[in-house]
């Protein structure tokens, strides 16, 4: 299992990568087709009908590759209103799970699929304007989620005993967490003190921040895509579903690859909006 996702995982980095080099709009429109199929997996998980998802996954992904492509929404004002409410959505979000961590507890079918027009359409503005700082610093905030995941696995499996949210999802455990932080902190570190002249986020957070905030944002914003990534387990628990779906051999769905960077993504465009004031 573990060596197909690892290949599931440079294929599809090739084929980001790949998207990249060809040009902005190939890159935005795969992007875009990510989405699309994120929110259809998310629809079904909010017990839509196979048809009706489709249809509005598909008219969801055009809408916003247009917004992004023939438009000049959202403008600043428009961005930080729409991050400042999604982020008010997580921390409500965030707030559930923890209540509901040892007891459980369910999302309705109708406010689940309204968070996920919500959260997905803040996570593609918010991919965007990182986008505009150029692909380099976009990278940056994706290897956040990616180490922290990677980190996350093997901590667990070594030292995890005490489970972290055992009602919603039980393979996820405190030793997880530590090991997230942990390798996310050193690496923004050594990044930081070897390569200065990186325009990567956390060393723009270290040069710009004192050190213990910076330190204690980079934490934050690892604590904020575990909170993604078990809101999605919430919805998968409460119809059954082991994988959001089965587009990704040894990662299920595309949402069980995205989760955690839906819910980085607003916090970080929020965290840069603010360095950049």
């Amino acid at each position: 299992m573990l060596r197909q996702r690892v290949i599931t995982a440079v294929v599809l980095l090739a084929l980001f990568l790949a998207s990249a080099a060809a040009g902005r709009l190939p890159l935005d429109a795969l992007l875009a087709m990510t989405l699309a199929a994120a929110a259809y997996e998310w629809l079904r998980l909010a017990q839509h009908p196979a048809a009706r998802s489709v249809a509005l996954a598909a008219a969801f992904g055009v809408a916003l590759l247009a917004l992004e492509t023939l438009t000049a929404w959202p403008d600043a004002g428009a961005l930080l209103a729409l991050l400042g409410v999604t982020m008010v959505a997580w921390l409500a979000i965030g707030a559930t799970i923890v209540r509901g961590a040892h007891q459980g507890t369910h999302v309705h079918h109708s406010l689940a699929t309204a968070l996920g027009l919500l959260l997905l359409g803040a996570g593609w503005f918010s991919l965007m304007h990182l986008m505009d700082e150029g692909f380099i610093y976009l990278l940056s905030v994706l290897v956040i989620v990616w180490l922290a995941d990677i980190a996350a696995y093997f901590a667990g499996r070594r030292w995890g005993r005490r489970k972290l949210a055992p009602a919603i999802s039980p393979g996820k455990t405190w030793a997880g967490v530590g090991g997230a932080v942990v390798a996310v902190l050193v690496v923004a570190a050594a990044v930081a003190f070897a390569m200065p002249g990186l325009d990567a986020f956390s060393t723009r957070l270290l040069r710009r921040l004192p050190l213990a905030m910076a330190l204690l944002v980079l934490a934050a914003l690892v604590a904020q895509s575990i909170v993604g990534d078990l809101f999605e387990s919430l919805l998968k628990r409460q119809v059954g579903a082991k994988d959001s779906g089965t587009l990704l051999p040894g990662h299920g769905g595309v949402l069980d690859r995205i989760d955690a960077l839906i819910a980085l993504l607003p916090a970080a465009a929020l965290i840069d909006l603010w360095l950049r004031r």
